[in-house]
C-alpha cells in the first residue's frame, strides 16, 4: 500500500489555527523547499519565592538583677603602732699581727750565717774614707768594726671592746572597742512582667489566577475536513493558603522593690600608749701587750771591699757585709666592733579581722532587646509567557521518508518514550510518544519540528 507522507504530515502537525489570531497566515521568510507548520507552544512558568510576614516585630523585656560580689573586707580592731627593739652590738674577732721586733740589717764579717758583727769604728772609718753607707744595700760587702745595737721592751695598752649603749623597751598598751560596719549595702529589685501575644490566622495569594489552553472536543459533531487538534482556553482560580501569626498585644515591664542593707558590729582595740626605750651606757674594754723597741744603734768604721784600694794600702784581712735579718711578728687575737648597738624600730600594723560583706557591682536594669518580624518563604508559580501558536519549520513530503521516521522511532525508545518498532511507519503509538515526549521537554507540539530533532539528536 502506497503511503502519502505528506497528508499524515499535515494532519499530525497541524497547528490550532483559531488560538491565537494574531500570527500571520504564512511563514515569514519561507524559502522554495521548506515546509512550516504552526505549532503550539506551550505557556513559560518560573517558580518564585516570595518573603512573607508570620510574626510582627516586637521587643522582649530582660530584667538583669543587681550583681553583688562577696568579698572580705578587713575592719581594723587594733590601729597601727610602733615597736622598738634592742640591736646588741655586733663583734667580730680578729687575728692583728703585731710587729715585736723590726726589721734589722747589720754589718757582719761576711755574707754567711755564722759570720760576726762588725764595730761601728769600721763603719765610721768606712764613711771617712768617702763611702756613702747609707746607700748600702744587703749584700755589699766592707772591712768593719762592729759595735751592736741594744733593745728595751715596752707595754702598750690595746682596744678590745668599744663602749656601747645597753637597751630596754616598754611595750604599747591598747583598750577594746567596739564599731558598726555595713556588710550588705542598700539595693532594689526588679520584677519581670512578661509580655502577652495572641495568635491570628492570614491567608496569603501563593499563585495568581491565570488561563491556560486544554484539549477538548466538539460535542456536536465531526466538523468535515477539520485535521487539528480542539484547544479550549480555560479559567484557573488563583490559589491561596492560610498561615499563623503572633501579634504582640501587651508589651513587657518591670516592678520595683527596695531591699534595706544589713549591719554588724565587730570588737577593735585601740592605741593607748606607744612603746618606749631605756638606755644604759657599757664601758670598753682594753688589753696589755709588750713590744722590743731600738735603744741604741751600732756604730761601724770601713772601707768597701768593692771601692779602688790604692796600692800603698793593705787588706787587713776583715771583711764585712750588710745583712738582712728580718723582723718579728706576734699574732694577737682582738674583738673588733663590726656593727655598734642600736634601737630597731619595727612598724606594727594595725590588726585587722575579715568579714564578708556583700559588695553592689552593678544595679539591676532593664534590657530592652528588638524582637524583628518573622518570614516565611512561599513559594509562588508566576507565568513568564501565554500559550501561543509559532511557524516552525518541520518535515514534510519533500524531506520525509521512511529512514527519518525510523530514527526517530529509535531516538525515542532509547529515551524512554513507547514509539513501538522502527519500521518507519509514522502510526499512532509514534505520534503519541512523539508528542508527550515534546510537551515533558517544552517543546512546540503539533508537528515534528527541526528543534525536535535537533533534541532526539538526528541530523538529516
Amino acid at each position: 500500500m502506497k503511503i502519502n507522507y505528506s497528508k499524515i504530515a499535515i494532519a499530525l502537525l497541524l497547528p490550532l489555527a483559531y488560538v491565537n489570531a494574531e500570527i500571520s497566515m504564512t511563514p515569514p521568510d519561507a524559502k522554495p523547499g521548506e515546509c512550516y507548520a504552526r505549532v503550539m507552544l506551550p505557556a513559560e512558568y518560573e517558580i518564585a519565592e516570595e518573603k512573607e510576614i508570620i510574626k510582627d516585630p516586637s521587643e522582649t523585656i530582660a530584667v538583669v538583677p543587681a550583681e553583688f560580689e562577696e568579698t572580705e573586707i578587713e575592719v581594723e580592731v587594733a590601729p597601727e603602732s610602733k615597736k622598738l627593739a634592742p640591736v646588741a652590738a655586733q663583734y667580730r674577732d680578729e687575728v692583728v699581727t703585731v710587729e715585736v721586733k723590726p726589721a734589722i740589717r747589720a754589718w757582719r764579717t761576711d755574707l754567711g750565717k755564722k759570720s760576726l758583727p762588725v764595730s761601728p769604728s769600721i763603719l765610721s772609718a768606712v764613711k771617712t774614707s768617702g763611702v756613702d753607707l747609707d746607700s748600702a744595700q744587703p749584700g755589699d760587702c766592707f772591712k768593719e768594726y762592729f759595735t751592736p745595737r741594744t733593745f728595751k721592751i715596752v707595754k702598750e695598752d690595746m682596744l678590745v671592746r668599744n663602749e656601747y649603749n645597753e637597751t630596754k623597751v616598754v611595750p604599747a598598751q591598747f583598750e577594746t572597742i567596739e564599731k558598726t560596719v555595713v556588710v550588705v549595702p542598700a539595693t532594689k529589685k526588679i520584677i519581670p512582667v512578661p509580655a502577652v501575644y495572641e495568635e491570628v490566622e492570614e491567608q496569603i495569594l501563593v499563585e495568581p489566577a491565570k488561563t491556560v489552553w486544554k484539549k477538548g472536543e466538539n460535542p456536536a459533531q465531526k466538523v468535515s475536513g477539520a485535521t487539528g487538534e480542539i484547544m479550549c482556553l480555560v479559567n484557573v482560580p488563583a490559589r491561596y493558603d492560610t498561615i499563623k501569626k503572633r501579634i504582640l498585644k501587651t508589651p513587657a515591664t518591670v516592678t520595683e522593690e527596695e531591699i534595706p542593707e544589713k549591719t554588724e558590729i565587730v570588737k577593735v582595740q585601740k592605741l593607748v600608749s606607744d612603746a618606749k626605750v631605756e638606755n644604759s651606757v657599757m664601758p670598753a674594754v682594753y688589753t696589755s701587750i709588750e713590744k722590743s723597741a731600738i735603744e741604741s744603734e751600732a756604730h761601724f768604721s770601713w772601707f768597701s771591699t768593692n771601692a779602688a784600694v790604692e796600692e800603698n794600702l793593705k787588706y787587713a784581712g776583715h771583711q764585712i757585709c750588710l745583712t738582712e735579718e728580718p723582723a718579728k711578728t706576734q699574732e694577737v687575737k682582738k674583738i673588733v666592733l663590726d656593727t655598734p648597738a642600736s634601737i630597731q624600730e619595727e612598724i606594727v600594723p594595725p590588726t585587722k579581722t575579715a568579714v564578708k560583706v556583700q559588695k553592689l557591682i552593678a544595679e539591676a536594669k532593664v534590657v530592652k532587646t528588638p524582637v524583628d518580624a518573622e518570614y516565611e518563604m512561599v513559594k509562588k508559580r508566576k507565568k513568564i509567557s501565554d500559550t501561543h501558536l509559532e511557524w516552525k519549520r518541520i518535515l514534510c513530503q519533500t524531506n520525509m521518508s521512511k529512514d527519518i521516521i525510523a530514527k526517530i522511532q529509535a531516538a525515542l525508545n532509547e529515551k524512554g518514550y513507547s514509539a513501538g518498532v522502527a519500521d518507519g511507519v509514522l502510526g499512532a503509538g509514534t505520534r503519541n510518544a512523539l508528542d508527550k515526549y515534546q510537551r515533558e521537554n517544552s517543546l512546540a507540539t503539533g508537528g515534528i519540528t527541526y528543534e525536535t530533532l535537533k533534541a532526539l539528536e538526528i541530523e538529516i
